[in-house]
């Protein structure tokens, strides 16, 4: 054997490092997770470069998240049959190249597309990097691996606006795609050199009709909630076998209003700041910025507390302080200053925080290790579904809500109001009367977001009552379970 070859061979039955392992996953799963958020601060930019419309251009957020929904839960078959390793250097590869053709796309249908093969071939990275964490440290260490790995999904699309702010403000929105071209390379080594290979010698069949079925599905849920079409989704017997277990059921509920509480606020502040408020691209991802500061203490907290503290308790704290972000954030107003912004954007990071540590830690609880991929997929399935689903119907909310308060302002503009009379708009011109309508307008947009906050708000309390059902790990059977190499 040829000193190349003994060195490949060490490396693929080697013991595991740890460390490296580890930077390789986050390497990934940061990647993938910037993408969700990284575009936000620049749609307006996209929108006129693209000349797409107002509705057109949400789906450059969806059109990845459904992508990343349909493949999900593929993730266990196809990494028992190339392998974790080579799935993740196929999907870093795809990935990369879908993100070049993002940045050089003309048209709105072109990015559509290429953003779903970038939902396509990022999928399976997210579920895969969680199980190889979960797979390489032993039980006793899961909350703090859960940690690591958490501030990566969560402080990733928290961090995206501020990176995308700069991006399109210091260069074009083009490269908020082609920063993941050097990033992918960097991935892509990690994963190769320091992940062992680990096909399995007989895979498991691959229903092919569910899969078909739940594809269907999802894309039909998400053409009905922007589009007003619908069809059933979830047919899979397979998918179905998982579910029969209470905390994974209830974990992957809270797991879906997860998705909501971020996805859909991280949707509705970059164009409120910017449309409404004036604020340019890079100070919009500078105020959302302690989102992340928020999220990044709370993970830090959480890797040592869980199993300490009863994670029932943690994660109804987390929802209440969201439910008080977003309280606080129906306090908003237009010509205020951002101090509403980041001590709501504070809390709620700190509030997801302390939700997804816990979270993560429970869902894999009653799960046995051979079912641990399988498992990790249709949570982030779910979560996933719960982005897509809170993007949609949150920004609905929103926008049905502008023409009800537009209505009920202009019930007020008549020249017998008091505020009207020598006032800043002169009724008697044509010019007055447009700013006037303009201001109006702009004051039942703010009405409406505010609504938006108030509704997400109350998923985020009804949430807390779900965790009744959850059975607390630390009253399971503690077994000790040694950490090994990735399915070696």
């Amino acid at each position: 054997m040829s000193s190349f070859s003994a060195a490949m061979e060490a490396r693929r039955t080697g013991p595991v490092n740890r460390p490296m392992v580890t930077l390789a996953v986050m390497t990934t799963t940061l990647m993938i997770v910037l993408d969700t958020t990284i575009a936000n601060v620049a749609l307006p930019h996209m929108q006129g470069s693209l000349n797409a419309a107002q509705d057109q251009v949400t789906w450059i957020l969806t059109s990845y998240i459904v992508a990343s929904a349909i493949m999900t839960p593929l993730t266990g078959w196809l990494a028992a049959r190339l392998g974790r390793k080579t799935l993740f250097l196929v999907c870093i590869a795809g990935f990369t190249i879908a993100s070049a053709l993002c940045g050089i796309a003309n048209s709105i249908e072109e990015i559509v597309l290429f953003r779903l093969l970038q939902g396509v071939f990022g999928a399976p990275m997210l579920p895969m990097g969680q199980s190889v964490l979960l797979d390489i440290n032993p039980r006793e260490k899961h909350g703090q691996a859960m940690a690591i790995y958490g501030m990566g999904v969560m402080v990733g699309p928290i961090l995206g606006p501020v990176l995308g702010g700069w991006l399109t403000e210091a260069y074009t929105w083009r490269w908020c795609f082609f920063i993941n071209v050097p990033v992918g390379l960097a991935a892509a080594a990690g994963i190769f050199f320091f992940i062992h290979g680990d096909r399995q010698a007989v895979p498991p069949k691959l229903d092919l009709a569910g899969f078909l079925m739940l594809s269907l599905g999802i894309g039909a849920l998400q053409m009905m909630l922007d589009r007003g079409q619908g069809e059933d989704w979830f047919a899979s017997p397979e998918i179905w076998a998982l579910f029969r277990d209470r905390n994974f059921v209830t974990s992957c509920v809270l797991g879906f209003f997860l998705g909501v509480m971020l996805f859909s606020t991280l949707a509705l502040l970059p164009p409120l700041m910017q449309r409404l408020m004036g604020y340019p691209a890079m100070q919009t991802g500078i105020v959302l910025a302690p989102r992340g500061i928020g999220t990044l203490t709370a993970m830090l907290l959480m890797g040592r507390l869980v199993g300490k503290i009863d994670s029932r308790l943690i994660i109804a704290i987390g929802f209440g302080l969201n439910g008080l972000a977003l309280w606080a954030m129906t306090h908003m107003a237009l010509g205020q200053d951002d101090r509403l912004i980041v001590i709501g954007g504070a809390l709620q990071g700190l509030g997801l925080g302390m939700v997804f540590v816990p979270l993560t830690t429970i869902v894999f609880a009653t799960i046995p290790p051979q079912l641990r991929t399988d498992a990790s997929s249709l949570f982030t399935l779910v979560r996933n579904i719960g982005s897509s689903v809170g993007i949609s119907i949150i920004g609905a909310i929103q926008l049905n809500n502008i023409g009800a308060a537009r209505s009920s302002l202009a019930e007020h503009v008549r020249p017998d109001n008091p505020i009207l009379q020598g006032g800043a708009f002169d009724i008697d011109t044509q010019v007055g009367l447009a700013q006037l309508n303009a201001e109006v307008g702009r004051q039942a947009a703010m009405i409406a977001y505010i609504d938006a906050f108030y509704v997400t708000g109350i998923l985020c309390l009804a949430c807390i009552p779900l965790l009744l059902l959850v059975r607390s790990p630390r009253r399971q059977a503690a077994t000790p379970e040694p950490a090994h190499a990735v399915m070696e």
